[in-house]
């Protein structure tokens, strides 16, 4: 036998093939879109999978306004940040966030699942998020994939 042939091959940014993918987002649960939009911008769908290295693809969601949040969810969860300053914590709610913009409520269901590292900040690079049907990315000739 040839000991070649059990060599692992790591992926590096040269040799990665990073392709476009549209995920739907109409009636998806938030949660469970998320993360498998997270597994894909990581690439971990891939054989090729390497941790240290932005071998994910690049991902297209649209129709984040019809998104669906399971049980009381909309009114009961709750996003907490801090301004820094005494006294400065904010909240909010779901319902509050889509009524801002529903792309901001799956952008950040998706950061939550990526790494809190460079690396993760790199492949949210990598999502592109739309509250309607349409989106700018033609040109790349995007895949669908159904979740």
């Amino acid at each position: 036998m040839d000991t070649l042939s059990y060599k692992t091959v790591s992926a590096n940014n040269s040799t990665v093939e990073k392709q476009w993918v549209i995920v739907d987002a109409q009636a998806a649960v938030l949660g469970r879109l998320a993360s498998e939009v997270a597994k894909i911008l990581r690439g971990k769908t891939k054989p090729s999978f390497t941790p240290h290295v932005d071998c994910g693809d690049n991902v297209i969601v649209i129709n984040a306004d019809k998104v669906r949040l399971t049980g009381d969810k909309w009114d009961a969860k709750v996003y907490v940040r801090h301004t820094g300053y005494p006294g400065g914590q904010r909240i909010s709610t779901p319902r509050m966030l889509k009524d801002k913009s529903s792309a901001i409520l799956v952008e950040k269901a998706v950061r939550g699942m990526l790494p809190k590292n460079r690396l993760g900040r790199k492949l949210y690079g990598n999502l592109y998020v739309y509250e309607g049907s349409e989106h700018p990315h033609a040109a790349q000739q995007p895949k669908t994939i159904t979740l």
